[in-house]
């Protein structure tokens, strides 16, 4: 039975720095496409950072990158986000996924989701 557990505080002001941690649980990261998803209320839910743990290559989406950072810790099955520089438009729900292989920057092709944890950005 794969869980994907989301944690960790979810508002801050804009300029200010969030991590949330994604614990994975009925499967082994390592073997894996993991990555985090966000949707706020009047947009599509949008890949924003993945890690394929085949190749170590990683995506992340134009609009975070060089500010949010995907890492995983393998023995502990867990992976984080580091949010950075955050701004009221990345007010969203961020949810963890995950996806046997590789490439799961697609919403289509992802298998696990974790119950999602809602980020607010204040001005």
């Amino acid at each position: 039975h794969v869980q994907l557990v989301e944690s960790g505080v979810g508002s801050v002001q804009a300029g200010g720095s969030l991590r949330l941690s994604c614990a994975a649980s009925g499967l082994s990261i390592s073997s894996y496409c993991m990555g985090w998803f966000r949707q706020s209320p009047d947009k599509e839910p949008e890949a924003i950072a993945t890690f394929n743990s085949c190749d170590s290559s990683t995506y992340h989406d134009r609009s975070v990158k060089a500010r949010f950072t995907h890492s995983q810790d393998n023995v502990k099955n867990m992976v984080t986000l580091r949010m950075n520089s955050l701004t009221p438009e990345d007010t969203a729900t961020y949810t963890c996924a995950a996806k046997p292989g590789a490439y799961c920057h697609t919403r289509a092709v992802v298998r696990d989701w974790g119950q999602g944890t809602q980020v607010t950005v204040t001005s």
